[in-house]
Parts: C-alpha cells; sequence; structure tokens
C-alpha cells in the first residue's frame, strides 16, 4: 500500500522553513532510501525549472552555475547526515543512522532540521 510522507524543514530553533510530500510505494524505508528520494525529487526539480533559480534544497550545490548532479547531491546529503550537520525526526523520534527502518503510516511527518547551512555536492 503506498504511503504519502510529509517532510518538513526547521531550523534548529523550530522555524518551519519548508514542506513538501513524498509518495513511497512501500511501508518501510531505511533513512538512506529516505534521503536518496528526497533529494532526487529536489535536483529533478529544480533541472526542470527556467534557468537563474537559486536550489532549493537539502544540501546546497558547490556549483550552482550549471545543471545539479543528483548523485552528487545524495551523496553530500548522507555525508552531511553521518556528520550530524542535520537531524530527521520521525514523528517526535529521532532516527540516528541511515540503515535504521521507518515504518510509514497514515500521516508520517519527517522533520529535517538543519543545524547549519549545508554546502556540497
Amino acid at each position: 500500500m503506498p504511503a504519502t510522507l510529509t517532510l518538513r524543514d526547521e531550523t534548529a530553533t523550530g522555524d518551519l522553513v519548508g514542506t513538501r510530500t513524498l509518495d513511497f510505494p512501500t511501508e518501510e524505508i531505511t533513512v538512506r532510501d529516505l534521503i536518496t528520494r528526497r533529494v532526487r525529487e529536489e535536483v529533478r526539480e529544480h533541472n526542470r525549472a527556467p534557468g537563474g533559480r537559486a536550489f532549493a534544497g537539502l544540501v546546497r550545490p558547490a556549483d550552482e552555475g550549471r545543471e545539479v548532479d543528483w548523485e552528487r547531491q545524495r551523496d553530500a546529503a548522507l555525508a552531511a547526515f553521518a556528520a550530524n550537520g542535520f537531524f530527521v525526526l520521525v514523528g517526535d523520534r529521532q532516527v540516528e543512522a541511515l540503515d535504521e527502518t521507518i515504518r510509514l503510516e497514515l500521516h508520517t511527518e519527517v522533520s529535517f532540521v538543519r543545524l547549519l547551512p549545508l554546502v556540497g555536492g
């Protein structure tokens, strides 16, 4: 049964800076799957948009002057998670490992809390 996740981007002080939804075809995913899917969608949307728009994703590319490479962005985001550049809350529970399983339930909310500006990719 497909599940829809609501993703919230928040600052360390709890300010909401953005939301998006993602659909998943399964009831369980890993944190790695979640970050990968999110980054891939962000890069796809960015690369399809008219030029001149700043990248508005989880990790800002080191070089925004050209088309963004989703795999480089994914690698930068996974590295940032591992280095505590941001953390992920599923409901009110913090997930701590990339291979940790997230059970997708009705109206699951996931918060990405950025501790500092993330540049990479």
